[in-house]
């Protein structure tokens, strides 16, 4: 990093800290989830809305706050969304109802939505396409190790210090990131100045998303048909109004004549959705088939993270000098190979395998997603950066949400609304070996998608 100016390593640094603790708290604090129940007597819906308010806000939030930080500006939004971030996970800490810690998490997820949409957005608008690469794969890697060490960190701070401090310890890493961004990084960058917001075409997004998102949550209920069947609609009815207006909240018709953009944005997709539930499923097979404890579980699942770290950068990098679609598809198919292993794991299956598996898939998303990433933001105009970065980090909710619907589904069908203990261990295997079949053709389908989207140099 010693070619970079001060400004590009300020950027770097905010941003990186950002994506690592959005991700973190998201998966931390689900670890968290049986201490909370126990000190509010919190019931099961109350504890599905902790977990579910902050994807909820952020998911409404991140395309309308990435327009709107193009038009005002990305610095500024940032930083309010630092502030706001920073303030609700304070004051989170201090809850004495779990009604209140639910309103406070939505806080979060609105904050959390405005400092992502616009992270990356700000890298691409400082660095040169030569040198943006090796920024996005720093930032990539903090996203994934984030979500894959919350379960972890966050079960051993819980056990010896107590949940709160899951959100206090965001405190400093906000006012941190907060001095940074005030005192380092120079200018302000808002391509769309002056051009006005779309409020109808936000509405119809913020609800056809909510619809989406918390119905699929429901799923397999009824309930849930009709509510996605809703967003659906609204959907429709949101490219619709954007397409007839002049300055849109999304430009859908980066969609349809920008083959790049929407190819890769699709692979963003489908690979998170294949890989998001695979923290989950491992941690439970570790725990529940193996006999290990969490926090030794959570040492055989950091091999994953620890590829990431190391390997993301690197990738990026190399997106710099080779064209990203062979290097993210390259990354997809090791992806897929790993989870293809995986629906070979049974009651004998060794601790050793299961390393290296994921070792090797570690390996495969950090080749996978720096370079996809690079891919999509260099695809469009710097005046649609704050959209471009907005519609991944909504990619991204969108393919963890089906990831664990499709987990859920798989478990209610098999296993059914019950406790998973020694007389159902085989139909939990089975469930484990559903998904990861599942996830594995879905990658199979991402590697088209991947190695289809078009050139970027060419562009």
């Amino acid at each position: 990093m010693n070619d970079y100016t001060p400004q590009e390593k300020s950027a770097l640094l905010v941003a990186t800290i950002t994506s690592f603790t959005g991700p973190f708290v998201i998966s931390s604090v689900n670890v968290a989830l049986p201490a909370i129940q126990r000190e509010f007597n919190a019931d099961a819906v109350q504890l599905s809305w902790l977990a579910t308010a902050l994807l909820l806000a952020v998911a409404v939030t991140l395309v309308p706050a990435g327009r709107i930080a193009d038009i005002h500006g990305r610095k500024k939004i940032f930083t309010m969304g630092l502030v706001l971030y920073t303030l609700a996970s304070f004051l989170a800490a201090f809850s004495n109802s779990v009604q209140m810690l639910i309103f406070f998490r939505v806080f979060q997820g609105v904050g959390s939505a405005m400092f992502l949409t616009t992270g990356m957005a700000i890298i691409t608008s400082i660095f040169a396409p030569q040198k943006r690469g090796r920024a996005i794969g720093i930032y990539v890697s903090a996203v994934y190790i984030g979500l894959s060490m919350g379960p972890f960190v966050g079960g051993i701070m819980t056990q010896n210090i107590g949940w709160r401090s899951l959100f206090l310890i965001v405190v400093p890493l906000g006012l941190l990131s907060i001095w940074v961004t005030l005192k380092n990084l120079k200018g302000e960058w808002a391509d769309a100045k002056g051009e006005p917001l779309d409020i109808t075409g936000s509405i119809l997004y913020g609800v056809a998303i909510l619809a989406i998102v918390y119905g699929s949550s429901l799923l397999p209920r009824l309930s849930a048909i009709y509510l996605m069947l809703a967003g659906v609609l609204c959907m429709l009815a949101f490219v619709w109004q954007e397409l007839r207006v002049r300055y849109p909240v999304v430009e859908v018709r980066l969609f349809t004549q920008n083959k790049l953009f929407t190819f890769s944005s699709l692979a963003a997709m489908i690979n998170y959705a294949a890989t998001f539930a695979i923290t989950f499923l491992i941690s439970l097979y570790l725990q529940y088939i193996k006999g290990l404890t969490p926090q030794a579980a959570g040492s055989i699942i950091i091999a994953q993270p620890v590829m990431m770290a190391l390997f993301s950068p690197m990738a990026g990098k190399l997106s710099d000098r080779i064209e990203p679609r062979k290097i993210a598809s390259f990354g997809m198919a090791l992806t897929a190979f790993g989870l293809f292993l995986f629906t070979w794991v049974n009651n004998d299956t060794s601790l050793v395998f299961v390393a290296i598996t994921l070792l090797i898939m570690g390996f495969g998303f950090a080749m996978f997603s720096s370079p996809n990433m690079n891919a999509i933001m260099g695809a469009v105009e710097k005046r649609y950066l704050g959209i471009a970065s907005g519609t991944v980090a909504t990619m991204r909710l969108l393919g963890q949400m089906a990831s664990m619907a499709i987990v859920m589904v798989i478990f209610t069908v098999v296993i059914g609304h019950v406790e998973i203990a020694p007389e159902n261990y085989d139909q939990f295997l089975r469930c484990a070996k559903i998904a990861f079949a599942i996830f594995s053709v879905m990658c199979v389908v991402g590697i088209g998608f991947s190695l289809f989207r078009g050139e970027l140099r060419r562009k």
